[in-house]
């Protein structure tokens, strides 16, 4: 089943093209805000977004450039603004396609067909140094053996994979693997952390090296392939 989350800050819109793509076999993840669903893709995995143009907070054009830093998935901008040069950014900043509201059902389901044709190839992974994840199945191999992670450890590694070199404080963590709002301690980050190293080292992969502790700071995963 393919994912499609769908980014518009109206709710009459998100649940428009939730009715539409639904019945057809797309599993279908809703959020209001671009700033959501950037720290949405951030650990979950997606085949496609439908991204409105015009929102408060983040506009499109810039949510489309920071997805395009995280994974290179599939975006189709959608947007009541049919000038040409608007035509023309999204699709310069990496937009896959671009539909004009309001659209037609029928041509809707035709171009995101159309673009997951063109930008589907075998399941996406991420290796590291003899490090092989699965995103799609949550799966990690150190050498073909395999390591059991628990999901959250596996959005965490997953997350400092993705961005080597970059340091993440335990709020910023906390945020990206539980969500908003949500009430976690600093301590449940360092347990997760241990938890990571200990299964790691026992498969034989040097985790100190490269999963380091930033003191007063946070955590981050050093190191070039």
């Amino acid at each position: 089943m393919k994912t499609i989350l769908l980014v518009d800050d109206e709710s009459r819109m998100l649940d428009l093209l939730a009715l539409y793509l639904t019945p057809l076999g797309y599993k279908c993840v809703k959020k209001s805000s671009a700033v959501d669903a950037i720290t949405y893709i951030e650990t979950n995995h997606a085949d496609l977004i439908l991204l409105d143009v015009m929102m408060p907070e983040m506009d499109g054009w810039t949510a489309c450039k920071e997805f395009k830093k995280i994974r290179d998935i599939p975006i189709i901008m959608l947007t009541a603004r049919s000038e040409k040069p608007d035509i023309v950014k999204g699709l310069k900043i990496g937009a896959d396609d671009y539909i004009l509201k309001p659209f037609d059902e029928e041509v809707l389901v035709a171009r995101i067909e159309a673009v997951l044709r063109r930008t589907t190839t075998e399941e996406e992974f991420l290796s590291f140094k003899g490090l092989l994840l699965k995103p799609a199945s949550y799966e990690l191999y150190f050498e073909d053996k395999e390591i059991l992670l628990t999901p959250k450890e596996f959005a965490m590694v997953q997350l400092f994979i993705s961005n080597r070199n970059k340091v993440f404080s335990r709020d910023h963590l906390i945020e990206s693997v539980w969500g908003y709002g949500v009430s976690i301690e600093d301590r449940t980050i360092d347990s997760h952390v241990r938890n990571i190293r200990e299964k790691l080292r026992r498969a034989g992969f040097p985790a100190d090296d490269f999963l380091l502790t930033v003191w007063g700071v946070g955590y981050k995963w050093t190191g070039k392939e």
